[in-house]
């Protein structure tokens, strides 16, 4: 019987599966931090400060939080990247599911799942989003 075959390993220069093959697009990376930083938002819903977000040209949020924040301890402590997927429900799919899916804001639908220790936020908003380079 022939053994099948065993998906080889990325190379430097190919992108990952998440975005050569599933189509997932790069949001931004969610920073823990315990230093105030100016221009902070405060969500009283996550008792959680963010920052950095509308500003960052490269999509870096820093996230500060209460003690008494009701976020998971691996989101609080481990930075997480965030992408945009066209199904939520789909990207979801055999995946372990660290935070069910939500809706923090109108028109947007997030979720995390945990790989490999790391969380991987998905977010599905109601509108298409343009690329940057379509524009």
């Amino acid at each position: 019987m022939k053994k099948p075959k065993s998906r080889s390993p990325r190379e430097d220069h190919n992108p990952p599966r998440a975005l050569a093959e599933w189509g997932w697009r790069y949001h931004h990376i969610g920073v823990p931090t315990t230093t105030p930083r100016p221009g902070e938002v405060y969500l009283e819903e996550f008792k959680m400060y963010v920052s950095g977000f509308a500003t960052s040209p490269y999509g870096v949020e820093w996230m500060r939080f209460e003690a008494a924040s009701p976020v998971s301890e691996l989101i609080r402590t481990v930075p997480h990247i965030a992408f945009v997927v066209d199904d939520l429900e789909s990207a979801l799919e055999g995946k372990q599911i660290l935070t069910p899916p939500n809706s923090p804001s109108e028109g947007l639908r997030v979720a995390m799942i945990v790989h490999d220790g790391a969380p991987i936020e998905l977010m599905q908003f109601s509108a298409p989003q343009i690329s940057p380079a379509a524009t």
